[in-house]
């Protein structure tokens, strides 16, 4: 037997800022809210969520792990780029090819993740 993710933790100074984004990007909601974080997960059982706890630092270098979000809901690359910036999303470059296929961004707190482009990733 083997390990699976569980949970992807989010460190964030200011963590209901970085939590409500992640919600409403992911459209996952707020399952538990304690002093030391609040926890996302989607409806039904997919045996994944996400912790966003407080630090007293802010994020001063690339993530060295990130999320990649694929468009779903029949929505363009364009689209979803347009509905990411519109909750709080920059377009950052952490040096990724001019001919990337996939967008660099980052949250309300500078946790860059990406929009691949296509549905399998493809331009």
């Amino acid at each position: 037997m083997g390990s699976r993710i569980a949970v992807v933790a989010i460190d964030a100074i200011d963590v209901r800022a970085v939590a409500g984004f992640w919600s409403r990007v992911l459209d996952w909601p707020i399952v538990e809210e304690e002093e030391d974080g609040i926890v996302l997960a989607p409806s039904g059982d997919a045996g994944i969520g996400i912790d966003v706890f407080p630090v007293p630092e802010r994020k001063t270098v690339k993530n060295r792990l990130h999320l990649d979000l694929r468009v779903t809901g029949g929505l363009t690359v364009a689209q979803e780029l347009e509905r990411l910036r519109g909750l709080g999303a920059v377009t950052v470059d952490v040096g990724q090819p001019e001919n990337a296929r996939w967008t660099v961004l980052a949250d309300p707190e500078g946790n860059e993740f990406c929009l691949l482009h296509g549905r399998d990733g493809s331009p």
